[in-house]
């Protein structure tokens, strides 16, 4: 049987980031102090139950963090590629001993560039635009470093191999307007985020590139020509990541990503085999079997995880709230201070995650049936398509659409309503009522985007009954308010502030002295012969 041109070309690819990923022999390494990196490596740690994230952002999110910090701290004319890569290393973002040290140059080129970028388009911005560019252009930066030390080739391979394979399956119907180029940018936007989970800023990053193919190694006239339009490019990204029809062409791609997730698995461990492993389709249903085993391995692991980060930061958040506001408001202000209402709030938002997260549904046999059949079909030379057809949402008239928005209303009323009654007879006070509802909001955000992770193996639309379109009747709501909640959190977290400038910058300065004081200790003793 004959593989499909897309599925070479993706083996290709695959052999090539093999042989990027090889150490090379000739290259020497960046090695910091490994009592240093034990101490960052735990403050890193308790620093991820704080400002806890999704596992495939927690490298990403450290190097933003780390070079928004030493851009602000940065004297001017300062170099800091080398101790930025030490700093990363000791927090345990990359194998100490693992990245070279010509990397330093590279990373220390990308670092110059972007704050060109920033310093010659911020000259006439207001301080808020100023702020919002400052965040998007470190942001892309951070994506650009990022896949400097660790090659994209793969994850890049097959998101190209899943738009070249899905994209003239896609037919848009009932007069949706998208042109040709608009799809491609569309698809490729939805499957990014549907394989990869890749965050605004990565993406950013990679339509950076395909706006200015010549970004990795510009020159003084393309640096020049790119800070005349960087507003123009932030809105243009923008308008791309914000597509009216983005939401729509995610869902669908990703309840259809499982069979090119399995079959970039295979081609990982040994993309030379995959053309003789593809002629026998018994053997390559074996290795789908296994690759699909081991993938939901890792995503039950995953989810285990998630609950258990995910329980302990909304644990730990509401105790300090309880601590620090609620019971001083309660005890001394309205004087009304309950014991058990308390204890209620603090036990009740984290026992809810945690039945959230542990009640996800991530595999059956039947699934597996259906992502084998895909896999096949993806694999060879067929020209055999699965339709899917894409419609902008219909317009509805003035009278419907006010029913429509009045039953929304209602939902929103009866479901804090409801909660509040209960708190009421539960003998909340109003300030712990009010903590209590806006915690279980951002419960239920946050257990539902958990979920959704861990349905990533499901292949095709899952069903849903009348039960569940009551429970979304009742849930959405508290869902809609913790997505609001949370966009305000990250963007106003007073704690996270709190870490990044006065314990993160001292603690920093104390590591990078341990180190530099254990080094002297070390060469004091080798002079002792």
């Amino acid at each position: 049987m004959e593989l499909s041109k897309n599925v070479k070309n993706l083996i290709e690819q695959h052999r090539l980031w093999r042989q990027e990923a090889e150490p090379k022999q000739e290259d020497t390494t960046i090695v910091v102090d490994e009592v240093a990196a034990r101490v960052a490596s735990f403050y890193e740690k308790i620093r991820g139950v704080v400002d806890w994230r999704e596992e495939h952002l927690l490298r990403k999110t450290a190097i933003e963090r780390i070079l928004k910090r030493r851009v602000f701290t940065r004297t001017p004319g300062e170099d800091f590629a080398e101790p930025f890569l030490q700093e990363l290393i000791r927090g345990g973002h990359f194998p100490n001993n693992s990245i070279p040290q010509r990397k330093i140059s590279e990373i220390q080129q990308i670092i110059s560039k972007y704050l060109f970028l920033l310093e010659r388009a911020s000259r006439d911005a207001s301080s808020r635009i100023l702020a919002k560019l400052h965040d998007w252009i470190l942001g892309i930066a951070a994506a650009e470093i990022e896949e400097t030390l660790i090659s994209s080739r793969r994850e890049r391979a097959l998101i190209d191999f899943m738009a070249e394979s899905i994209e003239q399956d896609i037919v848009m119907k009932n007069g949706t307007a998208l042109s040709l180029q608009d799809k491609h940018i569309q698809v490729y936007v939805a499957i990014s985020r549907a394989l990869f989970k890749l965050d605004d800023a990565t993406i950013s990053y990679h339509l950076f590139e395909k706006l200015y193919p010549s970004w990795k190694n510009p020159n003084q006239e393309t640096l020049l020509a790119i800070t005349e339009k960087t507003y123009v490019l932030q809105e243009k990204i923008r308008g791309i990541l914000s597509h009216p029809l983005s939401e729509k062409l995610y869902q669908l791609v990703e309840r259809y990503d499982t069979p090119y997730l399995l079959v970039g698995d295979i081609m990982t461990e040994n993309p030379e085999n995959f053309s003789e492993l593809a002629q026998d389709p018994i053997r390559l249903e074996a290795a789908m079997k296994e690759a699909y085993a081991v993938r939901l391995g890792k995503l039950r692991g995953k989810m285990h995880r998630a609950a258990f980060y995910g329980t302990l930061s909304v644990f730990l958040t509401k105790v300090l709230i309880a601590l620090a506001v609620e019971i001083p408001f309660d005890k001394y202000i309205t004087h009304e201070f309950n014991t058990t209402a308390i204890g209620i709030s603090v036990a009740v938002p984290p026992l809810l995650m945690l039945l959230l997260v542990t009640s996800i549904t991530t595999s059956s046999e039947e699934n597996f049936q259906k992502v084998m059949l895909e896999v096949m079909r993806i694999t060879y030379a067929t020209d055999k398509r699965n339709v899917h057809e894409l419609a902008s949402p219909k317009k509805r008239g003035v009278i419907l659409n006010t029913i429509i928005y009045a039953m929304y209303l209602a939902s929103f009323i009866l479901s804090f309503g409801l909660l509040f009654l209960i708190l009421t007879g539960l003998n909340f006070s109003m300030l712990s009522s009010i903590v209590f509802l806006l915690f279980i909001s951002l419960i239920a955000f946050g257990g539902t985007r958990i979920r959704q992770r861990g349905a990533e193996l499901l292949f095709g639309e899952q069903k849903q009954g009348f039960l569940y379109s009551v429970f979304d009747f009742f849930t959405l709501p508290l869902i809609e308010v913790g997505r609001w909640l949370s966009r305000k959190i990250a963007r106003y977290n007073i704690l996270v502030v709190f870490l990044n400038f006065l314990i993160e910058i001292p603690f920093q300065i104390f590591v990078e002295f341990l180190e530099h004081w254990r080094s002297f200790l070390k060469e004091k003793k080798e002079e002792v012969h």
